[in-house]
């Protein structure tokens, strides 16, 4: 994949008002139209980040890896991400043909596949919790701008997708289960098999190039691409997204975007371009972040909002795309997983100059179908907490060891508290450093999780 940089033209607005413009035009932007246009943004550009950092992490587009070790704090692509799963990730270019994904059945109790484009919405086509992965099937997935292809069947495929753009991250989320050595060594043979195929190298011929194309340059953070080059990103995900006619988020994007020369089906050009002032786009998307993020903390938001998470198109409205893009991008639904803040008793944040304990009694443990864990990250900017021991959740996955009567204590400290075991032990570096603890329910009940409390975390003396 060729990545190339680019500095955007940006020009002092001064023109009062929005209207269609003409090359070398400017316009005077309100601070409610900035924020709108960073609102209705933020899931192309996290997931434009996102989806091609992947790719260049892994080789390009249409590449497949099967990473069988859980995440650790190398990991820097994406902001919390998961450690009680392993990830098999297909990055797919769909503009020259489809591509066929070929699956195994997995010996495994949970399993899903996640297709995301840069719009950030999530769908999840197949899953254990649908009884899927029992045999081995083929997926074929295209978009609705692929060349050649008119949804017709393909022989030997069992099944057929149509993604919402032309570039997508497919994405299998596989439990470990790393207590049992034999049943772990077969689940990793099994994310081995997994492959992509284009259709023609399917067919028997050779996949089509797909070197023909520049991506804008990708951002360290989202408020990068918001300051250095938001329109010339936004008018490529514009070219490769399918857009409808009846959805109002989508038409409300649209007709933001058109009055700075933004439209699907047209070439970048500074030139003809609004100029717009990115150090102020920056600062409104910071500012998007951290009220984002404040709300994403309140207990009451996330049993309102967390059921509407991570949805398929028409069935998520734009607050919680904003609030969902700025946590964590391309999480799952409700009805795969849940996400639910831990936070302190007294609402304070976390810091690493103290020391903390979690404490949960058998009959408050989360009530997941298949597995749930809890995992620590700097609350800056959703990574991992660097240690030697690599130990950054507790759960099945990653260890955890439950007292005599079901329940559990998980201590976050510096140094591992006498008698409490290893596997219960999130280790912190003594500074001044923010914390958050995210709890993930696999395969949620989400009857009980109606009532259900995550647990708060007690401050205690650190050592």
């Amino acid at each position: 994949m060729r990545v190339i940089s680019r500095i955007p033209v940006l020009l002092v607005v001064t023109i009062t008002g929005l209207s269609a413009i003409a090359s070398s035009e400017t316009v005077k932007l309100s601070d409610a139209q900035v924020e709108n246009l960073v609102r209705r943004s933020y899931q192309y550009v996290a997931l434009y980040n996102v989806n091609n950092k992947f790719a260049m992490k892994q080789g390009g587009w249409n590449t497949l890896v099967a990473d069988t070790t859980l995440k650790d704090h190398t990991m820097r692509e994406i902001a919390r991400p998961n450690n009680d799963s392993l990830y098999i990730s297909a990055l797919l270019d769909l503009r020259k043909e489809p591509v066929i994904l070929e699956m195994p059945a997995f010996d495994s109790k949970y399993v899903s596949l996640m297709i995301t484009a840069y719009d950030h919405y999530v769908n999840v086509p197949m899953g254990t919790r649908m009884g899927d992965f029992r045999k081995p099937e083929r997926m074929l997935i295209h978009s609705a701008r692929t060349d050649g292809y008119e949804g017709e069947p393909v022989k030997g495929v069992d099944r057929t997708f149509e993604a919402t753009g032309d570039f997508v991250s497919a994405v299998f989320r596989v439990m470990p289960h790393g207590n049992d050595p034999e049943r772990f060594q077969r689940i990793i043979r099994q994310m081995r098999e997994v492959k992509i195929t284009s259709l023609s190298e399917y067919n028997g011929g050779k996949a089509k190039p797909i070197d023909d194309i520049t991506f804008p340059q990708v951002g360290k953070t989202d408020a990068d691409v918001f300051e250095n080059n938001l329109l010339e990103v936004m008018q490529f995900v514009f070219n490769h997204t399918t857009f409808d006619p009846k959805d109002e988020i989508d038409q409300g994007l649209l007709a933001a975007y058109k009055p700075l020369g933004i439209t699907p089906g047209k070439e970048y050009d500074a030139n003809r371009v609004a100029g717009i002032d990115g150090k102020r786009f920056r600062k409104v998307a910071e500012d998007v972040q951290r009220t984002e993020f404040a709300r994403s903390q309140d207990q009451a938001v996330s049993l309102q909002i967390g059921p509407s998470m991570f949805q398929p198109k028409g069935k998520i409205p734009l607050d919680v795309l904003v609030l969902q893009s700025v946590i964590g991008p391309i999480g799952l639904p409700a009805a795969e997983a849940m996400y639910k803040p831990v936070v302190t008793a007294d609402g304070k944040p976390m810091n690493a100059r103290n020391d903390y304990v979690i404490r949960m009694t058998k009959d408050q443990l989360p009530p997941a179908g298949a597995f749930w864990s809890l995992t620590l990250y700097d609350m800056e900017n959703g990574f991992f907490i660097p240690n030697e021991r690599k130990k950054y959740s507790v759960g099945e996955n990653a260890g955890m060891k439950l007292d005599a009567e079901g329940g559990i204590e998980i201590h976050v400290a510096a140094k591992q508290p006498d008698g409490v075991p290893a596997e219960n032990w999130l280790p912190i570096n003594r500074q001044d450093e923010n914390l958050d603890i995210v709890a993930r329910v696999y395969v949620p009940d989400l009857e009980k999780m109606k009532t259900w409390k995550p647990p708060t975390a007690e401050m205690v003396e650190a050592k």
